[in-house]
Parts: structure tokens; sequence; C-alpha cells
């Protein structure tokens, strides 16, 4: 474990290591064996001896958090940035010329028809070496006009990393650039959760703690590197192989990662520092690749990042004939509303509760969470699925196939299914109340104080907070979404897509239900997955495709939330299920409604139209 030092206004401490008792015998002798980094700790040998924040580091977790963030990549014209090319040069020629770098330059345009004017010194190093040894022949990778990298003999591969970074979570996906094939895919949780889980926080703690930029920014690369190194493990790459590195997110890990200062981006008027995309040496990043460039995605404003700019690239908006709304599900929420003639966009700082964080049995997707519920519409008994196992919590064999997991909580799409299923069995009413009349019925729901709690199970309950917690995010995502429609003078689109890996596990009913979005016909509201990561990826795979990006984001409208003066107005609406004021005309098609006025006994007994799968 490692202790995190500064002040977390979060949880309003001071934390410092010296808040941990000395280093003992039994960790040296550990550290001997099996080396520790220095600022880590045995957790059974160190003692808490004041406030402190302490970071579990992912390899020390008994279950690690499941990336659950799937790649929806269609095919893409293969355009990348590195491109090898094979070389054989005899003796005979090496009299020829004054230098290694003349004959490989001549070499190159004369075999292959490509004009290169330099090598890079370590491509130098690299080709002297290469073509020093018996075979004489060696594979270049040429950028633009450099030779950038040199293998002796022949070489068919070069790789490239693209990444989503995050608030939440960091996923990457490892491709062969010559073929487009991706490699491996991994992830991880972001680390800078430690320091804060929004946003807001983050800038927070580099506000109030001295040097807390640094904290971050070394944080997130030293993460990419371990990412990095996990995907060509699992590959068999060597990083020397890893060219391309392209990184997407939201403003502020945008400019945390490139070591720029985001305090400017938690107050008006949210000024980035640059907009563009940005082009640099992996080693100006920190990060391990010899050869590899970084390309960081475009921003489109100070709350709407290069993870949106990413989005739209794969879900090509701004080439549909109909109003298209994407929606990337996570703490902070981009959204745009768009098609072929104009696209708006804008974020929602809905925070981490529909990830499971701050409820009260709420937790990240691990192994063991609960992900689907369903709540009998007469006895209000909760029937649940965890990650992990493929039965119903009622079916035969589940005690046995979850014998392994601790059912400890309920993860982010968990959240939003019981809720919804609160809602349409009358546990709660549109005003998201927990009805306090049903304690007669149900052993279910159970005073807590002065409000009452839906217990799912033994152990894991849903507190009125919660469902308040619920309510405050989704009403800051409907609030932005209602914005974009206004500014783009329309109350329906024709689809809706949720992305993301929380947007990705979604029921579109649940979401319509909840009033997530706008009414729309269910069979048109479907997940596109890691629709950011996917654009990373194309973005990698072809140059042409970058510049796509980096026009489209330039065209589309930025709609800042916060300085919205109707915003309050639509977030108090957005409170209500599904929706204050707004129809449900299509979701009432397909499912039954409680009464807006219903509430314990009443709402109780309305039944769905259709059978819970």
């Amino acid at each position: 474990m490692v202790a995190s030092p500064g002040q977390h206004q979060k949880w309003a401490i001071d934390s410092a290591d010296t808040a941990l008792s000395p280093w003992t015998a039994t960790e040296t002798t550990y550290d001997t064996r099996k080396p520790m980094k220095p600022e880590r700790r045995l957790g059974c040998c160190a003692l808490v001896l004041d406030d402190v924040v302490l970071d579990v580091p992912p390899e020390s977790q008994v279950h690690r958090p499941v990336v659950r963030k799937s790649l929806d990549l269609t095919d893409v014209v293969l355009d990348p940035a590195v491109h090898l090319f094979y070389l054989e040069l005899p003796p005979s020629l090496l009299g020829d010329a004054a230098s290694m770098t003349e004959l490989v330059i001549a070499e190159l345009q004369r075999e292959h028809g490509v004009t290169v004017t330099h090598l890079d010194l370590t491509a130098l190093q690299e080709v002297h070496h290469a073509f020093g040894g018996q075979e004489r022949s060696a594979t270049v990778a040429v950028r633009g006009d450099t030779v950038v990298a040199a293998w002796r003999g022949y070489t068919e591969r070069v790789c490239g990393v693209a990444v989503d970074i995050g608030s939440t979570t960091i996923a990457g996906h490892l491709c062969d650039l010559s073929t487009g094939e991706i490699l491996s895919s991994a992830g991880r949780m972001n680390p800078q959760i430690r320091y804060g889980e929004d946003l807001m926080s983050r800038v927070s703690y580099v506000m109030m703690n001295p040097g807390g930029d640094r904290n971050l920014t070394v944080a997130v690369r030293e993460s990419l590197n371990e990412l990095i190194g996990e995907l060509c493990t699992d590959a068999g790459v060597a990083t020397g192989e890893v060219l391309e590195i392209v990184l997407v997110g939201n403003p502020i890990m945008h400019h945390i990662v490139a070591g720029i200062d985001p305090t400017p981006l938690g107050q008006a008027p949210f000024t980035l520092a640059t907009a563009e995309a940005i082009t640099v040496r992996a080693a100006e990043f920190e990060l391990h690749c010899a050869h590899a460039l970084v390309y960081l995605a475009p921003c489109i404003a100070g709350h709407v990042g290069a993870d949106t700019a990413a989005v739209i690239l794969s879900e090509q908006p701004h080439h549909s004939p109909t109003m298209q709304l994407l929606v990337d599900v996570g703490t902070n929420a981009e959204i745009v509303v768009g098609d072929m003639h104009r696209q708006f966009a804008c974020s929602s700082p809905t925070g981490p509760a529909f990830e499971g964080a701050q409820l009260s049995s709420g937790q990240r997707a691990t192994a063991g969470a609960i992900e689907r519920i369903r709540i009998d519409r007469d006895t209000f008994e909760a029937r649940f699925k965890v990650i992990g196992c493929d039965l119903w919590s009622d079916d035969p064999g589940f005690a046995e196939g979850t014998a392994g997991l601790d059912i400890s909580g309920i993860c982010g799409s968990g959240i939003i299914e019981v809720v919804a299923e609160m809602y349409l069995a009358g546990v709660i009413d549109s005003e998201g109340v927990v009805q306090g009349s049903l304690t007669d019925r149900t052993n279910r729901v159970v005073p807590d104080g002065r409000t009452f709690t839906y217990v799912v199970t033994d152990g894991i309950t849903i507190t009125q907070n919660d469902v308040r917690a619920i309510q405050l995010a989704k009403a800051a995502l409907r609030a932005g979404i209602e914005l974009l429609y206004q500014h783009a003078g329309v109350t329906e689109v024709h689809d809706i897509r949720l992305a993301g890996a929380f947007g990705s596990h979604i029921d579109p009913v649940n979401a319509l239900v909840l009033g997530l979005v706008p009414d729309c016909p269910v069979e048109r509201v479907r997940s596109v997955g890691n629709a950011a990561g996917a654009g990373a990826v194309r973005a990698l795979l072809s140059c042409a495709l970058r510049a796509e990006m980096e026009a489209a984001v330039r065209s589309v409208v930025k709609v800042e939330t916060a300085t919205e003066p109707d915003f309050q107005a639509q977030f108090v609406a957005a409170m209500s299920f599904p929706h204050a004021l707004a129809p449900s005309t299509h979701l009432s098609a397909v499912i039954t409604l409680p009464d807006r006025t219903a509430g314990g006994d009443r709402a109780g007994r309305r039944r769905r139209t259709r059978e819970p799968s």
C-alpha cells in the first residue's frame, strides 16, 4: 500500500506518510527478497498513527477491477504514420557512399521510392549496428521524411498503442500498424482516484497542495508505462516495437498527462492551454518507448475534451443525415447532438455515483459485484446476477457458483437497474422518495432514521441518500442533453448512442425509465462500447482520420453548461423519474409506468408489460 500525502479536501484531512509507523524488520527482509517501490509499505506491518489516505496498488488487490470497455471498431483504411522498409546493403555498396546515412537515404529512394532526409540519432545507431553484421540487411521504420528505428534482418511488424485516459479507468489497445490487427487490450483504474473521485476534486487537490499537479502527472504517466508494458507482454511484443502512441481524455486528463496546470479548467471561463492536437516524443511524457511519438488528440472546449473528439471520429455524427445523440457516460459525461450539417457538444459533471462510488453499497465493477437486478412487483423481493457468475440468485447452483466471490456491493450498471426497478415496483415514487408505507407489506423496506431503505440482500442496501445521489447525477446529465436540444432546435433525435464502460452496460429501457436520456423508440437506443477508445484506435491506424478528427472538432459548437442560464431549471425538472415535464410516449408503448401521483401500495401493484429477462 502507499500513503498519499497532501490535503485531501474531500475527506477534510491532511495525509502524510509520517502517519504510518516506522519501517519494520519484516518489511526490510521482504524488500531484500522482493524489492518494493520506495514509497510502498506492507499493510500487515504498518500501523496507522494519524489521519492518512491509503492507496492499494492494482497488483496488491485480491479482486482487481474489471475493465469493461469493449471495442466497437469497423473497417479502417490503413494510413499509419510509420511504415517499414526492408533494405539489403551488400559490401560492394558500402565503399561507394560517404556515410551509412547517405547510403540508407539513397537505397530507400532507389528500392522503394521513399524520400528521406535524415535519420534520428537512435535510428542511426541501430542502422550502423544492423548493417555491421554478416547479413548486411535491415528493416527500417520511416515516419514522414525521417528514419526513426531499425532492426537487423527482416521485420514485418511495427506497433502502436491507443489509450483512453478516463477519470476512473485507463483502457488501452496494442495494434499492429501494418495490418490494423488489435494484438492485445488491457486496462486499469486511474491511480489519480486517490487524489479525488471526480475531476473537480483533483483540481482542488492541485490548488491546495504545492506540487500537486506534478503528483497527478507522475501518477498517470507511471500508469501508462505499466499499461503499455502489460499490453506488450500479453502480445509478446517488445516495447521498442511501439512507435506510435495515441492518447485521448477529457480536458483535465489531457492537461495533466501533458504536464500542464489544470487549475484554469476548474473555474470560469474554463480556459484551455491549447485546443490543438499535440505531437511530442514519448520521452517528453516519461514513457518508456524509445522510438515512439505521442499524439495527444485535440480538445473541443474547457470541459469537452479529446475523448469527445475521439467519440465523434468513431460515431461519425458529422456524416449522418439524421440527428444523433451521443452520450459518453462516466464520472464526467460528454454529450454530442448533431448531424452532417451541425454539431453541438457539452459536458455534464455527473460525478462517480453512476459507477457505484460514494453509495452505501456501491463498488467498482469487480468480481462479485451485483450487475443485474429484478424486483418482484407483488413481494418486492429482489433477484440478481453478479459479475463472474451467469446464474441469477434464485437459480439452482447460484450459491456454489459464487462460492469464491465476495458479494459485497452493486456496480454502476446494477445501480441503474435497481433504482429503475424500485421505481417500477413502487418502492420509490417519481420524486425518488422511498415509500415507508410498504413496511407493513415487506421486510425489504425498513426504517432508516427519518427515511427508509430498501434491502437488496443481506448487507446490501439502497438508501434514500443513494437514490438522491443517482437523481443528482442523472439530472446533471439530462440537463446537459436538454440544453443541447435547445441549441440544436430539436425535441427528438433519430437515435441515441450510449458510449463508455458504464454506458455499454445500461439496459436501454432502464435508461429511459430513469430519464437518463430523452424519450425515444427503445430500438433506437443502443450501446456502442468504448467509442472513445475506438476513435483513438482509428486515429492510431490512419493519419487521414486524425486530420478528419481535427477538422470535425473545429466546427463543433461548444455549450458551457456552467454558464447556461437555463441549466438550473432543466436540472430541477430532470430530478423526477423519468422527467417532470418531458413526455414518455415511446417508453409507455413498451412498459407500464407508475402514475406520477402514485406511491406506496398503488404503485407497488403496477406491473411491466414485458417479462424481465
